[in-house]
């Protein structure tokens, strides 16, 4: 029997992300664009990676949860110039 992992979108706010280690790196799946880390913005549903101010991937907040690990960060210290 095998127990499968519920996993649930990535909440509101904004976080710092870095992906899973070992991350695939072949293919445009967004864990390159994001490595070592980016600032997240996710709306629940939808969330944007940024890197110096740009954009630089976005995937579904589900799938973000998955793949990314996350720390919070404040409105006020989240900053798009990492």
């Amino acid at each position: 029997m095998s127990i499968q992992k519920t996993i649930a979108p990535l909440p509101r706010g904004h976080y710092w992300a870095t992906p899973h280690a070992p991350f695939p790196v072949d293919g445009p799946n967004g864990h390159d664009e994001v490595f070592p880390g980016a600032h997240c913005v996710s709306d629940g549903k939808w969330a944007t990676f940024y890197k110096n101010g740009e954009e630089v991937w976005a995937c579904n907040a589900m799938y973000a949860a998955a793949h990314f690990d996350f720390t919070a960060v404040s409105r006020a210290g989240a900053s798009t110039a990492n």
